[in-house]
């Protein structure tokens, strides 16, 4: 299928003011530009109360947004879903996504709490992953006070959050709680060493590239073969059953489409509810653009749903429709390459994980 008009909009809009490739730039740089992908968010969408606070990790405090939406059930505490925003474990803040947690609030129905984990370069792995589940027992632990219930907990995220998202569900079972009920992971990064068809295919982009996305892992890691760690790459994972139900999107001009699509199909074959929804016509990072893209906000609306309907039919996961998937690698392939595999048997990257640039410390 051809680019979304409104995305294919969008994208011409961008390429009026040529700027250099994004895995040229600086931290610094990236950072910049990141900050300006907020912009392109749809207006404000109201809820009840927002709350900036922070809890301690180790030696540092991590930042949490809280956002209590207008609605929520009557005659219990309200559900929880932790937020992990992406940009590629180098950019993104409380700020840069604040529009996904109000649409998700609001649609589901649930407080959602929003994490400023660590970035890289000067937070390297595992700094993401220890803020992000050491935020999910802070939840479990603290909802009573901010009004939600420690038992019903969802986790969301996008790109470098799903991955984010992902692992935590996998440190909580591997570490016997906190309980989680649903996972939304939106294009998310599962398989550092994925070399499957859409990495080729959509290696130019639109957006992602899979030069940037090797920058991208080269600022996170602090060496190549940390990529076969689950907690990087949690397809990886020697077992998958137990994991909570799952919502995965997918795109069709994506780099990390057929790796999001393998994650899905092998927690399906563990036993794990999930419905996998691929998105025609649409990039890397297409949920950004809701002030300007239909499918952007039909999309988001959809997440927020499905996470609203986990707590409404219980842990079993929602009834979702699963529109026809997009044309990716032939079936019989899909099928060979879902279960995670060791890491030594996967080829490296054709592109070296090098960081071009300046990777000195940065405020973020």
């Amino acid at each position: 299928m051809a680019l979304d008009p409104q995305i294919q909009t969008v994208l011409d809009s961008l390429a009026a003011t040529p700027s250099p490739a994004a895995n040229t730039l600086t931290v610094a740089e990236n950072r910049a530009a990141g900050r300006a992908f907020a912009s392109f968010a749809d207006d404000v969408v109201p809820v009840r109360a927002v709350r900036d606070t922070a809890f301690r990790n180790g030696d540092h405090d991590v930042p949490i947004r809280i956002y209590t939406p207008e609605t929520i059930p009557t005659g219990s505490p309200a559900p929880v879903t932790v937020f992990f925003h992406g940009g590629g474990w180098v950019f993104g803040d409380l700020d840069s996504q604040d529009h996904f947690a109000r649409v998700v609030a609001t649609r589901s129905r649930t407080v959602v709490v929003s994490v400023g984990y660590r970035l890289a370069p000067e937070h390297r792995f595992p700094g993401a992953v220890e803020d992000s589940y050491a935020a999910l027992r802070w939840v479990e632990r603290n909802a009573g006070a901010f009004g939600a219930d420690p038992l019903r907990i969802a986790l969301f995220g996008e790109s470098a959050g799903g991955n984010l998202a992902a692992v935590t569900a996998q440190e909580a079972k591997r570490r016997n709680g906190p309980a989680v009920t649903f996972q939304a992971l939106a294009y998310p990064a599962t398989d550092r060493f994925d070399d499957s068809a859409s990495m080729y295919d959509n290696a130019a982009g639109p957006l992602l590239t899979r030069p940037w996305l090797e920058w991208f892992w080269g600022v996170y890691l602090n060496t190549p073969d940390e990529g076969a760690d689950p907690r990087v790459s949690p397809l990886r994972a020697e077992d998958l059953t137990g994991l909570p139900a799952a919502f995965i999107v997918t795109a069709e001009y994506d780099p990390l489409r057929d790796q999001g699509i393998r994650y899905a199909d092998a927690l399906r074959e563990a036993g794990v509810p999930v419905t996998h929804r691929p998105v025609r016509g649409v990039p890397h990072a297409f949920l950004s653009f809701t002030r300007d893209v239909q499918v952007a906000r039909d999309v988001l609306n959809e997440i927020g749903d499905a996470i609203g309907a986990a707590f409404a039919h219980g842990a079993g996961g929602p009834t979702v429709s699963t529109p026809t998937s997009v044309s990716t690698t032939p079936a019989s392939e899909e099928r060979a390459q879902s279960a995670p595999a060791p890491a030594r048997t996967i080829p490296r990257p054709t592109v070296p994980p090098t960081v071009t640039g300046d990777t000195s410390p940065v405020s973020s």
